[in-house]
């Protein structure tokens, strides 16, 4: 099997790489250092391609996943209230400027 041949993942797995280099693509990262962080999250997740059968593989862990969760929660939380108070005010003035663009 060549070196990035992904036959070996199950469709679960594929669709969780979708979904988190999706996720990075939205924040700005290239295609390819998203593809390459959502195939490295999987494969700490769930440690590697699983094949088909019951009881075959291991169970995922959210090790990652939760990594990075508590990354954004730390730094939200590190503000105080008047700054993420104003940060919310802003983003709501931008959907709302946004939405007006996208109905015409």
């Amino acid at each position: 099997m060549p070196q990035g041949d992904k036959s070996a993942y199950t469709d679960k797995q594929k669709r969780k790489a979708a979904h988190i280099e999706a996720g990075y693509e939205n924040r700005g990262v290239p295609e390819k250092e998203a593809e390459a962080r959502a195939w490295a999250t999987v494969n700490k997740e769930s440690g590697g391609g699983n094949k088909s059968g019951s009881g075959r593989g291991k169970a995922d862990t959210k090790e990652a996943s939760r990594k990075g969760g508590e990354k954004g929660g730390k730094a939200s939380a590190s503000r105080s209230a008047a700054e993420r108070s104003a940060s919310a005010k802003k983003a709501a003035a931008t959907r709302k400027r946004n939405e007006s663009h996208a109905a015409h």
